[in-house]
């Protein structure tokens, strides 16, 4: 279970570093990432990580915690936006730009279970439906769009551009526009299947 107790501001700054150092690690070793690489990374001992993490298991969720964390406040901050449009469409950006930094979605299958990490993902789907609702009340998407859709289509523009050898960069923000102008409604012919209900 997460200690939901403030941190006093050592241990905190700690645990900032750490995630970024256990991000870039896992990013660059896989799940074969220890955690005496990932404290050397961050410059603290290995003590130190299991003093804020008791396993690798909850450093691996921690990580995705803080992820989609990051995701959910930026789509409550957008929830309220003038153009509902451009609100998705930069929750959107921000999401391909997150994963383009470090793509750790397979770390995703090594914490499925973990009950704080479902949260984190309840949280961040109930921020994406309501960035999709106000922008399908606003005519800026197709009507028959869901918040699954959209929560699906995340990782798409940089899953895509990930097959391309020795690829821009930037090319994820090729893929990302098509994708937005396909939620458009102009154009648009009715989809053959239903939307997923996810969990």
């Amino acid at each position: 279970m997460t200690d939901t107790r403030p941190l006093r501001a050592d241990a905190a700054r700690n645990r900032r570093l750490l995630l970024a150092a256990a991000a870039d690690e896992f990013a660059a070793r896989g799940l074969d990432a220890s955690v005496a690489d990932i404290a050397r990374r961050a410059g603290v001992g290995k003590g130190t990580v299991f003093r804020h993490f008791a396993t690798k298991d909850e450093l691996i969720a921690a990580i995705l915690i803080d992820r989609m964390a990051a995701l959910s406040d930026l789509g409550e901050a957008l929830r309220e936006a003038d153009d509902a449009g451009a609100a998705l469409r930069e929750f959107l950006t921000a999401a391909a730009m997150q994963r383009q930094e470090r793509d750790l979605s397979f770390l995703a299958a090594a914490s499925e279970a973990m009950p704080d990490v479902d949260r984190a993902r309840g949280r961040m789907m109930t921020a994406i439906e309501r960035l999709v609702e106000r922008a399908r009340e606003h005519g800026a998407v197709r009507a028959d769009v869901t918040g699954a859709d959209v929560f699906l289509l995340m990782c798409a523009p940089n899953y895509i551009a990930g097959y391309v050898p020795d690829a821009s960069p930037d090319l994820w923000r090729r893929y990302l526009a098509l994708i937005l102008d396909g939620l458009r409604p102009e154009g648009a012919s009715p989809l053959p299947e239903a939307a997923p209900e996810l969990g």
